[in-house]
């Protein structure tokens, strides 16, 4: 089946008010475009930016969630706040809420299953260090991650989730998985879906790849067969380069 391909920004902890907002109106595009374009601003900016994701015709993501849905949990924001302002996506378990915020599995877990509950979609990361993939454990972790945070999913659930990958090791790094490594992690992605769901639901499912994606390698990435589409950080804080990765996307 062809699965329509997704260019998502993380601005992660960037751009003061004011900068958001001009940079979110220089994304502008039309209600024809050919994949889904998705912002994830820092959380206070998310209900400023609707009007003009609505107008520019992209969507909005939140890049964390509790996984808690109300209660004694200073400075968090829940699923279902999230989804009382229109939020349509949440960015689940990055690499940088696993090292810096001690996410394990089951955090991402329960986040997942809370996004699910509340209506919006969860982006699950996923990504191996560079020692593990040099100790050739990058398998054995993936398969841990998406087993242990996603697989007690039933086959309803797991149809409504996004898969990012990212090598934790080009994340920032101005490295890049080569498309072959990217291409044969993302096949593994699916394949471990399969196995574990079936052939059809691995087939729906989109799978994104993280880790200096840019406008230079974002058309090589994109037509690996099953890559489906780019987490974008550094290079989704330009809107030209932003806007060339979309284009990419679309080809």
């Amino acid at each position: 089946m062809t699965r329509k391909k997704m260019v998502a920004g993380n601005w992660k902890m960037n751009l003061l008010f004011n900068e958001a907002i001009v940079l979110a109106d220089s994304i502008q595009l039309n209600n024809q475009i050919g994949c889904d374009v998705i912002i994830a601003p820092p959380n206070i900016y998310l209900h400023a930016l609707k009007s003009i994701a609505d107008k520019n015709n992209f969507k909005l993501a939140a890049q964390n969630c509790a996984e808690h849905d109300k209660g004694a949990f200073t400075g968090e924001v829940s699923a279902s706040m999230l989804n009382a302002i229109d939020t349509e996506y949440v960015i689940i378990g990055h690499s940088e809420r696993r090292s810096l915020f001690g996410e394990t599995n089951a955090i991402v877990n329960a986040k997942t299953k809370s996004c699910i509950h509340h209506f919006i979609t969860p982006i699950v990361c996923v990504g191996e260090s560079l020692s593990e993939r040099n100790a050739d454990l990058h398998f054995n972790i993936i398969k841990s991650q998406i087993s242990e945070a996603l697989f007690d999913l039933n086959k309803d659930e797991i149809t409504k989730i996004i898969i990012a990958y990212e090598p934790v090791w080009a994340i920032g790094t101005g490295l890049t998985a080569t498309p072959d490594q990217a291409q044969e992690m993302h096949a593994y992605i699916r394949k471990c879906i399969a196995e574990n769901y079936n052939q059809e639901i691995a087939n729906q499912i989109r799978i994104l790849y993280g880790g200096s994606c840019n406008e230079n390698n974002a058309a090589t990435l994109f037509s690996c067969p099953d890559i489906d589409g780019g987490l974008i950080g550094g290079a989704s804080l330009k809107a030209e380069s932003f806007m060339k990765i979309i284009h990419a996307a679309m080809q």
